[in-house]
């Protein structure tokens, strides 16, 4: 019996000893994972939310700050100014409004279903969500502040010091604790309950326009738009009108490389009802109008996607053709998401 007891008393110490060498591991006991409503066979997480599970308070807080205009440097804006959820989390702006009226470089992207993405931004410049949330802080035409300043305008908020205790175990405010927060309650953001997530489940059928457009999409539309997110994640050039502001080079920005100038990350489809405009900034106001665009012609680009090269610049669609994509994309939204 002693033995067992001297025993029991060393794992109990190294495993102190382990919580206290690893923020991973949050000190209070009464924050659990959160059971995120992820269908069987969707996709799998990525390796940093794996080290970064969401959970109760780990959510919570980061809401709280993701709502904070305490973030931006004159206290006007929060992220969630910019990622409505009423509009999937983005805006309908063609490009991001900052503090003062500031007009960013691109659209604002959604933010769902990140927990299962590999890259983040338009230009794919952030491979781990945690790394992510400085840009808009530091960014002049975002919030135009820094971490330190925010750090100092929240550190004597009592909500907050409750909270960083729950998740971390102590009061102390960090930039790390704070991208950590933000990232588990984004993680959180998940999407698949659409109609076309219910026909697949044999809950509901399509409509025969909806049919066709789902049709046509297998056709046209899938080689880019793939798997559960409707994104293979790819950085493409497909031809859009190019952004006139000189800083924009698309993934080339990120990896200097030529072969990517004017190339983005292919967008999910899920929600694209609710997003509009469409494109890197805003250049289509419907989806009729960007489906009009390809089929009319794309332009011209030494590193055009082989998919427009290979059919004459474009996508050939016939107005029937357009009005059955339009009807499946419409299936893609997920109305509990929007309102939840």
């Amino acid at each position: 019996m002693i033995k067992i007891k001297k025993l029991s008393i060393l794992v109990l110490v190294l495993f102190l000893a382990a919580c206290s060498e690893d923020e991973n591991v949050y000190m209070d006991l009464d924050n659990p994972e959160i059971e995120l409503p992820i269908p069987s066979g969707f996709l799998a997480w990525n390796s940093a939310a794996l080290k970064n599970r969401p959970t109760k308070y780990g959510a919570e807080l980061g809401e709280k700050l993701f709502t904070d205009k305490r973030l931006s440097k004159d206290n006007s804006i929060s992220c969630a100014s910019c990622h409505i959820q009423a509009s999937a989390f983005a805006d309908h702006n063609p490009k991001a409004v900052g503090i003062e009226g500031r007009i960013g470089l691109r659209n604002t992207p959604p933010i769902q279903n990140l927990l299962f993405m590999k890259s983040y931004n338009w230009d794919g410049s952030k491979l781990q969500l945690e790394n992510q949330p400085i840009v808009p802080i530091i960014t002049h035409e975002e919030m135009n502040s820094s971490i330190l300043e925010v750090i100092e305008k929240i550190s004597s908020d009592i909500g907050y010091k409750v909270l960083f205790k729950k998740v971390f175990g102590d009061e102390t405010i960090t930039p790390e604790r704070i991208y950590k927060s933000i990232a588990q309650y984004e993680y959180t953001l998940i999407s698949a309950d659409s109609k076309y997530d219910r026909v697949k489940q044999d809950k509901e059928k399509f409509t025969i326009l909806e049919s066709y457009g789902y049709e046509v999409f297998t056709q046209k539309c899938i080689s880019c738009h793939s798997g559960a997110l409707f994104t293979d994640q790819s950085f493409r050039n497909i031809g859009f009108p190019v952004n006139i502001d000189t800083n924009e080079a698309g993934r080339a920005r990120v990896t200097g490389n030529l072969a990517d100038y004017m190339s983005f990350r292919v967008p999910s489809l899920r929600n694209i009802e609710y997003t509009a405009p469409y494109g890197s900034f805003g250049q289509f106001a419907s989806l009729k109008e960007l489906l009009d665009y390809m089929n009319n012609g794309v332009l011209e680009a030494e590193n055009l996607d082989s998919f427009f090269k290979d059919n004459g610049n474009r996508i050939p669609l016939s107005e029937a053709e357009k009005e059955a994509l339009v009807a499946f994309m419409l299936t893609l939204s997920d109305k509990n998401f929007i309102s939840r």
